[in-house]
């Protein structure tokens, strides 16, 4: 090629490449056009988000605020019925001490000496039963724990021969009042004792071995000789008192020394639990008359105090309950049985599963068939396993 015709191809590349340039830059305006109209887009949507934002922002705040408002509202009300709650339990307090005075509690000693003269006469006596009932322990069907309240040791029970389902509730092994829950529902939920009723005995009481029996309350007094006091739980006064016909008392229990009489039901009716210096050794038993708390007939059984923690009677036959100083895991290992129908030597020796301690109080319920205990501050029910006893 020669370079004439260099010269003529010149002027078309230079036309050629104006072209490209024009459609580049229109490319590239196109394409800017389109980016600035999704900025825009996001612009316009970050700015309607930014709205709906502070418009929800402002309505959590006027609900929080509203919520404040309603929370500080129910705090003053719940601060208002604990007033009046607290008000009304001490006019309850009230009224139960202008209760009438409680018939005369002073020891008679010509009256005690004629009891213990007449309950030594039927000592160690053949039992004639009252019921029919002949069943025994077999072993421990269910164990259920419900809650943990008050002192290590203590007492909470309900009436054994009654329909009522009030939770009576002892705390600790001395003391003048009684909680009253009205089911077991209140009892195992609430921790406080704000759900329960407070009844204040005339005289303390000393020990773990009271009883509620047919809607009254047996207990143990302690002021010189040891007393037994019936009261009556619907009308909160003392309906009798019988000094224990047992002298020189000891506690009963090896490992409760705060229990001298143990008082006990079962299908047979009401029993003491019991020990004296006469025979420290071994436990005493006696039936007692709920009507006039006299002492039908008295026992001295085989069942050794040392290692003891408890007691119950079911079907008219004691059922010891040991332990060891370090507690361990209870067990029944000494039965008496008032009518003789069932000998030591057949009883089954029944285990309690391992728990917390050692238990402060077992009180056997005839119509529930079950046990409520306290260990170590904590409230338990044993569920029994039955048998008769020609069967064990």
């Amino acid at each position: 090629m020669g370079p004439w015709r260099c010269l003529l191809l010149l002027p078309l590349l230079a036309v050629a490449l104006r072209a490209q340039q024009q459609q580049f830059m229109e490319y590239v305006e196109r394409r800017l056009t389109l980016l600035e109209e999704r900025i825009s887009q996001w612009h316009d949507q970050s700015s309607r988000y930014s709205t709906e934002l502070r418009d929800f922002k402002n309505q959590v705040l006027g609900m929080l605020e509203t919520a404040e408002k309603e929370r500080e509202a129910m705090r003053s009300e719940a601060e208002s019925a604990a007033v009046r709650v607290d008000r009304l339990e001490r006019e309850v307090d009230y009224l139960e001490t202008q209760n009438p005075a409680p018939p005369c509690v002073e020891v008679d000693e010509t009256l005690m000496e004629k009891q213990v003269a007449t309950a030594k006469q039927r000592k160690n006596e053949k039992y004639t039963k009252l019921t029919d009932c002949s069943d025994t322990i077999a072993s421990v069907r269910a164990m259920k724990i419900l809650k943990r309240f008050g002192s290590t040791s203590g007492l909470w029970t309900k009436d054994a021969a009654g329909n009522s389902e009030k939770i009576y509730v002892f705390d600790g092994t001395a003391n003048d009042t009684v909680y009253v829950f009205p089911r077991m529902r209140e009892f195992t939920l609430f921790s406080a004792t704000r759900k329960a009723a407070r009844i204040k005995l005339p005289y303390p009481w000393v020990g773990t071995g009271h009883l509620v029996y047919n809607g009254h309350l047996y207990y143990i007094r302690q002021q010189g000789p040891f007393q037994v006091i019936k009261f009556n739980l619907a009308n909160k006064t003392v309906v009798d008192s019988s000094v224990f016909p047992a002298e020189e008392q000891i506690p009963v229990f090896g490992l409760s020394p705060f229990t001298y009489i143990e008082v006990a039901a079962d299908e047979e009716g009401l029993w003491a639990i019991y020990a004296t210096k006469e025979d420290e050794k071994n436990i005493c038993l006696a039936k007692l008359d709920p009507t006039s708390l006299d002492i039908e007939q008295m026992w001295d059984t085989p069942c050794p105090r040392e290692n003891a923690e408890g007691a119950f009677v079911v079907c008219g036959a004691l059922h010891v309950v040991y332990n060891t100083r370090l507690p361990s895991r209870s067990r029944v290992q000494c039965v008496f049985d008032v009518s003789g129908t069932l000998a030591p030597e057949d009883a089954s020796l029944v285990y309690f599963p391992k728990r917390y301690g050692s238990h402060s109080s077992m009180k056997y319920s005839p119509r529930e068939r079950q046990i409520y205990a306290w260990d170590d501050g904590y409230q338990i029910i044993y569920r029994m396993e039955m048998k008769k006893k020609l069967e064990v």
